[in-house]
Protein backbone atom coordinates (compact mmCIF):
# COMPACT_ATOMS: atom_id res chain seq x y z
CA UNK A 1 0.00 0.00 0.00
CA UNK A 2 1.50 3.52 -1.08
CA UNK A 3 1.86 6.03 1.34
CA UNK A 4 -0.47 9.57 0.83
CA UNK A 5 1.65 12.46 0.28
CA UNK A 6 0.65 15.94 2.65
CA UNK A 7 0.46 18.99 1.49
CA UNK A 8 2.08 20.19 5.23
CA UNK A 9 4.21 19.30 6.91
CA UNK A 10 2.35 18.31 9.67
CA UNK A 11 3.12 14.27 10.43
CA UNK A 12 6.49 14.28 9.24
CA UNK A 13 8.75 14.65 11.80
CA UNK A 14 6.95 11.40 13.58
CA UNK A 15 6.90 9.60 10.34
CA UNK A 16 4.08 8.48 8.41
CA UNK A 17 3.55 10.97 5.27
CA UNK A 18 6.39 12.49 3.34
CA UNK A 19 6.04 16.27 3.12
CA UNK A 20 6.16 18.15 -0.26
CA UNK A 21 9.89 18.47 -1.48
CA UNK A 22 9.69 22.19 -0.29
CA UNK A 23 8.75 21.79 3.00
CA UNK A 24 11.51 19.46 3.38
CA UNK A 25 14.42 21.69 2.04
CA UNK A 26 12.90 24.46 4.60
CA UNK A 27 13.17 22.46 7.36
CA UNK A 28 16.63 20.63 6.34
CA UNK A 29 18.59 23.34 4.27
CA UNK A 30 20.38 25.01 7.19
CA UNK A 31 21.43 22.63 9.24
CA UNK A 32 22.99 20.66 5.72
CA UNK A 33 24.63 23.71 4.80
CA UNK A 34 26.13 23.88 8.01
CA UNK A 35 27.26 20.38 8.21
CA UNK A 36 29.00 21.12 4.35
CA UNK A 37 30.37 24.38 5.52
CA UNK A 38 32.13 22.80 8.10
CA UNK A 39 32.82 19.58 6.22
CA UNK A 40 34.35 21.29 3.02
CA UNK A 41 34.93 24.88 3.47
CA UNK A 42 32.91 27.81 2.13
CA UNK A 43 34.35 27.81 -1.29
CA UNK A 44 32.65 23.98 -2.07
CA UNK A 45 29.53 24.12 0.56
CA UNK A 46 27.57 25.84 -2.21
CA UNK A 47 28.06 23.26 -4.95
CA UNK A 48 28.09 20.39 -2.07
CA UNK A 49 24.55 21.67 -1.17
CA UNK A 50 23.51 21.43 -4.57
CA UNK A 51 24.34 18.64 -5.20
CA UNK A 52 22.99 17.24 -1.92
CA UNK A 53 19.44 18.62 -2.61
CA UNK A 54 19.34 17.29 -6.64
CA UNK A 55 19.94 14.22 -5.43
CA UNK A 56 18.05 14.29 -2.84
CA UNK A 57 15.10 15.55 -5.12
CA UNK A 58 15.87 12.66 -7.65
CA UNK A 59 15.44 10.27 -4.87
CA UNK A 60 12.02 12.37 -3.34
CA UNK A 61 9.50 10.51 -5.87
CA UNK A 62 10.28 6.83 -4.07
CA UNK A 63 9.99 7.41 -0.44
CA UNK A 64 7.19 6.34 1.51
CA UNK A 65 8.31 7.05 4.81
CA UNK A 66 9.43 10.60 6.25
CA UNK A 67 10.67 9.12 9.77
CA UNK A 68 14.06 10.31 9.55
CA UNK A 69 14.63 12.80 6.55
CA UNK A 70 16.86 14.23 8.28
CA UNK A 71 19.71 11.54 8.65
CA UNK A 72 18.60 10.63 5.25
CA UNK A 73 19.40 14.34 3.87
CA UNK A 74 22.61 14.12 6.45
CA UNK A 75 23.68 10.79 4.75
CA UNK A 76 23.22 12.32 1.25
CA UNK A 77 25.24 15.16 2.12
CA UNK A 78 27.69 12.79 3.93
CA UNK A 79 28.63 11.34 0.53
CA UNK A 80 28.74 14.55 -1.25
CA UNK A 81 31.57 15.85 0.88
CA UNK A 82 33.64 12.60 0.73
CA UNK A 83 33.14 12.71 -2.76
CA UNK A 84 34.19 16.44 -2.77
CA UNK A 85 37.38 15.74 -0.84
CA UNK A 86 38.32 12.86 -3.23
CA UNK A 87 37.90 15.41 -6.06
CA UNK A 88 39.90 18.15 -4.65
CA UNK A 89 42.40 15.20 -4.31
CA UNK A 90 43.10 14.83 -7.37
CA UNK A 91 42.47 18.28 -8.49
CA UNK A 92 45.87 19.90 -9.90
CA UNK A 93 47.39 22.52 -8.00
CA UNK A 94 48.87 25.47 -9.52
CA UNK A 95 52.49 26.19 -9.14
CA UNK A 96 54.86 28.60 -9.93
CA UNK A 97 57.54 28.39 -12.45
CA UNK A 98 60.14 26.28 -10.97
CA UNK A 99 62.28 26.62 -14.04
CA UNK A 100 65.04 23.81 -13.83
CA UNK A 101 65.01 22.49 -10.17
CA UNK A 102 62.29 20.73 -8.77
CA UNK A 103 62.57 20.23 -4.95
CA UNK A 104 60.40 17.83 -3.57
CA UNK A 105 57.74 18.74 -0.85
CA UNK A 106 56.66 17.37 2.25
CA UNK A 107 53.36 18.47 1.67
CA UNK A 108 50.40 16.51 3.40
CA UNK A 109 47.87 18.38 0.98
CA UNK A 110 46.57 20.64 3.01
CA UNK A 111 47.67 23.43 0.61
CA UNK A 112 45.81 22.20 -2.15
CA UNK A 113 42.23 22.08 0.01
CA UNK A 114 43.02 25.40 1.95
CA UNK A 115 40.01 28.50 1.25
CA UNK A 116 40.48 31.94 1.87
CA UNK A 117 40.27 32.09 5.74
CA UNK A 118 43.46 29.94 5.75
CA UNK A 119 43.22 29.35 9.65
CA UNK A 120 45.64 26.71 10.57
CA UNK A 121 42.34 24.17 12.14
CA UNK A 122 40.68 24.60 8.97
CA UNK A 123 43.87 23.19 7.45
CA UNK A 124 44.33 20.35 9.35
CA UNK A 125 40.57 19.96 9.16
CA UNK A 126 40.64 19.46 5.41
CA UNK A 127 44.03 17.79 5.23
CA UNK A 128 42.23 14.95 6.91
CA UNK A 129 41.02 11.86 5.10
CA UNK A 130 37.68 12.50 3.62
CA UNK A 131 35.78 9.74 5.72
CA UNK A 132 37.61 10.59 8.71
CA UNK A 133 36.67 14.47 8.17
CA UNK A 134 32.80 14.03 7.69
CA UNK A 135 32.56 11.70 10.94
CA UNK A 136 34.70 14.63 12.80
CA UNK A 137 31.98 17.01 11.96
CA UNK A 138 29.10 15.15 12.18
CA UNK A 139 30.23 14.27 16.10
CA UNK A 140 32.40 17.74 16.95
CA UNK A 141 30.07 20.31 14.70
CA UNK A 142 26.62 18.62 14.73
CA UNK A 143 27.23 16.80 17.99
CA UNK A 144 25.80 13.44 16.63
CA UNK A 145 25.79 10.60 18.36
CA UNK A 146 27.75 7.40 16.96
CA UNK A 147 24.82 5.54 15.42
CA UNK A 148 23.60 8.04 13.52
CA UNK A 149 27.05 9.26 12.32
CA UNK A 150 27.16 5.30 10.87
CA UNK A 151 23.85 5.74 9.40
CA UNK A 152 24.96 8.79 7.62
CA UNK A 153 28.25 7.27 6.78
CA UNK A 154 26.69 3.83 5.62
CA UNK A 155 29.07 2.22 8.25
CA UNK A 156 29.49 0.32 11.45
CA UNK A 157 29.01 2.21 14.45
CA UNK A 158 32.22 0.70 14.99
CA UNK A 159 34.22 2.43 11.98
CA UNK A 160 32.25 5.54 12.72
CA UNK A 161 33.87 5.63 16.19
CA UNK A 162 37.04 4.81 14.93
CA UNK A 163 36.75 7.56 12.18
CA UNK A 164 36.30 10.45 14.69
CA UNK A 165 39.01 9.20 16.79
CA UNK A 166 41.70 9.29 14.36
CA UNK A 167 40.69 12.48 13.08
CA UNK A 168 40.91 14.42 16.27
CA UNK A 169 43.47 12.36 17.12
CA UNK A 170 45.27 13.48 13.58
CA UNK A 171 44.22 17.20 14.53
CA UNK A 172 45.55 17.13 17.80
CA UNK A 173 48.74 16.00 16.31
CA UNK A 174 48.64 18.97 13.82
CA UNK A 175 47.73 21.53 16.68
CA UNK A 176 50.88 20.16 18.65
CA UNK A 177 53.54 20.57 16.51
CA UNK A 178 51.83 24.35 15.09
Amino acid sequence: MASVRTTSGIGAKAGGAVPPFQVFLEEHRTLVYRFLLASVGPNEADDCFQETFLAALRAYPNLRDAGNLRGWVLAIATRKAIDAGRRRARRPVPMADLGDEIEPSASTGAEAASFDGDHPLWRAVLALPARQRAAVVHRVVLDQPYPEIARAMDSSEEAARANVYQGLKKLREAWRER
